[in-house]
């Protein structure tokens, strides 16, 4: 309908309309205490981060954070919380490389001793995925998709490898020469022509973030594998075409879309771990906080 807006407060893991982000981390903050009759009233509050979010987006996560009602807000780097939702041993001294693909990000990171070793951060994930099919579709049957419909396609046929049964389904938008709906059948060898392109550049990262690890921690993640998180690791085929072209086990983390929050929900109960890893505070007021 015309009178309701559709607004996302978070691209690619920063805040693109920091009013919406506030009122949404309110309601959340309000939502926690009306289900839990909780006494204290303002939480303590941990956000996952992207490698890349500079000095300035970090200072407006926290801004909003506080405004919104935290009583202590800590940003960690989103692969740690994955790595930690996905129950690797962060704190150890052996490598553990976790490859997050999200919504927006695609976080590569080799972890040891409770800190990232080597890690890439591109903005190649689910939605660039999605806006493949989309190109794709306008480009070979001059159909117009939106993104939601695109998604649907990639979740329920799409795949990174050959499959051994063939998949299809109808794809459906608005032609782009008579502007009337139009229905085109596709398989799942299209939808993979379609993200190809992106599906490599995220294994030549993996690749390129293996090339400049140290070779004690490359020798452990030829040991251990590699974990893949997110809603992308859901991908049919990803993980074994990861694995052939880096040569390199991996497997799927248990419940790869709610790792990251899993993970920080486990940060929350090791306090210790939380100050350890945690990203410095970007002002007095945050900082301050903390130190209570």
């Amino acid at each position: 309908p015309p009178h309701i807006l559709t607004i996302r407060p978070l691209v690619k893991g920063i805040i693109s309309d920091f009013e919406v982000t506030e009122k949404m981390l309110k309601y959340f903050i309000d939502k926690i205490h009306q289900d839990s009759f909780t006494f204290v009233p303002r939480p303590r509050v941990i956000i996952g981060v992207p490698l890349e979010v500079t000095e300035v987006e970090r200072k407006a996560v926290e801004d909003a954070a506080i405004s919104a009602g935290a009583r202590e807000v800590y940003l960690v780097e989103e692969p740690m919380l994955a790595s930690i939702g996905a129950r690797q041993n962060i704190t150890d001294s052996v490598g553990n490389m976790i490859v997050d693909i999200g919504g927006g990000t695609t976080e590569i990171a080799v972890i040891s001793l409770s800190g990232v070793v080597t890690w890439k951060s591109l903005p190649v994930a689910g939605d660039e995925l999605n806006k493949n099919i989309v190109q794709y579709a306008r480009d070979t049957f001059n159909l117009f998709l939106g993104e939601r419909v695109a998604e649907q396609i990639k979740i329920k046929i799409g795949s990174a490898m050959d499959l051994h049964e063939p998949l299809e389904m109808e794809m459906r938008g608005r032609d782009l020469l008579t502007g009337l709906p139009k229905e085109i059948i596709v398989n799942d060898a299209q939808i993979r022509e379609a993200m190809s392109r992106s599906i490599n550049l995220i294994i030549e990262n993996i690749k390129a973030t293996l090339e400049v690890t140290p070779p004690e921690l490359v020798a452990d993640i030829y040991e251990r594998g590699l974990v893949l998180a997110g809603g992308g690791a859901l991908l049919r085929g990803l993980d074994r075409l990861i694995s052939e072209e880096a040569d390199v086990p991996v497997r799927i983390a248990d419940d790869p879309l709610t790792c990251v929050a899993r993970g920080t929900g486990m940060l929350l109960d090791n306090p210790e771990l939380l100050r350890e890893i945690a990203l410095p505070a970007t002002s007095e007021e945050v900082a301050a906080s903390r130190a209570k």
